[in-house]
């Protein structure tokens, strides 16, 4: 595997920071995930819209030709069904001090990993997931690499018997571990706004660009928990999972407990869009 870090290309086992740098001793970074189908990147400009948005919201500048460089790694590393991850830190200082000093370089870190799409809608299967507590920050906006919050809600999960974990606050669904949610109810999307409490997913605003597109109503605001545990359907997004559906919540089944058809609807679309992407 070829990376890219600091302003050159390497094979991954040739990559290393200092221990001093601040994502290492603070988690001081943000992060994007851009998935990238036959060669051809998905959405480039929005996935660096929200980079930037994350960059200035914990004040820092990096001036890095992004389309070049995830381009370049994207060839360097084969092309095909690649997720792009792209990791940029505060960077090394002289002592460990919760206030940063302007004077650090950036680390910036990018690798490319294979991944498997989605191809065969009948060959998808629902997953179980549990509804847990969002006990989260409050700027979930910012993509940061500090994603202990979130590791400890996923583990929840698993230790549950389940693939992901629903969050709840104060009584609205909010997202997922690593994903956004979307309930459906007699036809309608519900999801989250985007605001501060959730990570405004890029494969979120396509679905709904999408569902919208062929006349099924979609509404941005968080699912009550009642609305959740009527839904007919759930699903979660993310970048690289595509839309997964929920068929099992709190060990109880979601609708009939079979994928629906609003579901089936939503993901011809989007492997539409994939096949105009990957034919330019």
């Amino acid at each position: 595997m070829s990376v890219y870090l600091n302003g050159a290309f390497m094979p991954v086992e040739e990559a290393q920071i200092s221990v001093l740098d601040r994502g290492f001793l603070f988690g001081d970074g943000v992060y994007e995930v851009i998935p990238v189908y036959a060669g051809k990147v998905l959405r480039l400009d929005e996935h660096l819209q929200r980079l930037q948005q994350s960059l200035d919201a914990i004040q820092l500048d990096v001036v890095e030709d992004w389309p070049t460089l995830i381009a370049d790694l994207v060839e360097s590393n084969g092309g095909g069904d690649l997720s792009v991850y792209l990791h940029i830190t505060r960077g090394v200082a002289e002592k460990r001090d919760h206030a940063f000093p302007y004077s650090c370089l950036p680390t910036v870190f990018m690798m490319a990993t294979p991944f498997v799409p989605v191809q065969d809608l009948e060959q998808v299967q629902g997953i179980k997931a549990v509804t847990v507590v969002d006990n989260r920050w409050l700027r979930c906006f910012i993509k940061s690499i500090c994603l202990q919050p979130n590791v400890l809600l996923k583990q929840q999960a698993t230790e549950a018997g389940a693939q992901d974990a629903i969050l709840i606050r104060d009584g609205f669904v909010t997202e997922a571990a690593a994903a956004n949610v979307f309930v459906i109810k007699d036809g309608v999307i519900y999801t989250a706004p985007k605001d501060e409490l959730i990570l405004g997913g890029i494969t979120r605003d396509l679905i709904l660009e999408l569902a919208r597109g062929v006349g099924i109503t979609c509404r941005e605001e968080a699912p009550s928990v009642a609305l959740l545990e009527s839904a007919d359907e759930v699903w979660i997004s993310s970048s690289t999972r595509e839309i997964v559906p929920v068929t099992e919540l709190d060990e109880r089944p979601v609708g009939n407990g079979e994928i629906g058809p609003v579901w089936y609807n939503a993901m011809q679309q989007y492997q539409a869009y994939k096949q105009q992407l990957i034919a330019g």
